[in-house]
């Protein structure tokens, strides 16, 4: 069993788990186009699961392995995903990019993925749709160079792990040139609770508490936010949300954030 203990079956683990420090940005940009970026920090997860890793697993090469690589998100996905995606989706995932890096002997397991959304319908668009996209860890290592990616070994079809970002289909969302809105839709959000209750049970029984950010910068000053959870920043600027998987479960609606600018 212990050739199952590689770097990307941890990762697909952790990922699959639930355990994960979440951080939501978004960059809202003069012109009207946005960065949005998801960062999945699953360090305390693996400082956890470390504690339980014999030494002979820790003694093999693969638990060794440390990886710090870019790539473009469509390259990421196996063949049966692209099948089934439109041509407006499979644009969406080529001007998508997906970071990795890793050291397990150092706890350090992070993946970023970022986006650049020209316009506020092209935002929404790529909010709504990107959870129907899994995320195929590569077994060789890319790099991303002059916008395109450059393959330095492996195979793009070669995947080991997958990451879903299943938990972003339960919100509404609303962006206009002037305004943000995010609603939860609670029944699929019960739904998605049903299918991941083993997983955040798991985590809570390793003490892992799931902490949530979002972070949103803007190019216009805040006039108004619908949370009173939500931080602004001194400049009006900035509107930070921090809460748990833990909190939402009881109140999903600290997850809907409005705001005006």
């Amino acid at each position: 069993m212990k050739k199952l203990y590689t770097p990307l079956v941890f990762f697909a683990f952790f990922c699959l788990s639930s355990c994960v420090d979440i951080e939501e940005r978004y960059d809202f940009k003069p012109n009207g186009s946005c960065t949005v970026a998801y960062g999945f920090d699953m360090s305390r997860a693996l400082s956890v699961l470390n504690v339980l890793i014999s030494d002979s697993v820790r003694a093999t090469p693969q638990f060794s392995l440390v990886k710090d690589t870019s790539m473009n998100y469509f390259y990421t996905l196996p063949d049966s995903v692209v099948k089934k995606m439109s041509a407006e989706e499979i644009n969406t995932a080529k001007n998508s990019s997906l970071h990795i890096d890793m050291d397990l002997t150092k706890n350090k397991m992070k993946v970023n993925l970022d986006y650049l959304a020209k316009t506020p319908a092209d935002l929404v668009y790529y909010l709504h749709h990107v959870s129907a996209f899994s995320v195929k860890v590569p077994q060789g290592e890319f790099i991303e160079s002059k916008q395109k990616v450059v393959k330095q070994s492996g195979d793009p079809k070669d995947y080991k792990g997958e990451l879903l970002l299943g938990g972003q289909d339960y919100y509404t969302y609303e962006i206009t040139d002037h305004k943000f809105s995010r609603i939860i839709n609670k029944t699929k959000f019960n739904n998605f609770l049903k299918g991941a209750g083993s997983r955040l049970a798991m985590a809570k029984a390793m003490l892992i508490d799931m902490p949530y950010k979002m972070v949103l910068k803007f190019a216009k000053p805040v006039k108004k936010i619908d949370n009173s959870k939500a931080i602004l920043s001194a400049d009006r600027m900035q509107v930070t949300l921090v809460t748990s998987m833990d909190e939402v479960i009881k109140n999903p609606a600290l997850m809907n954030l409005q705001v005006d600018f």
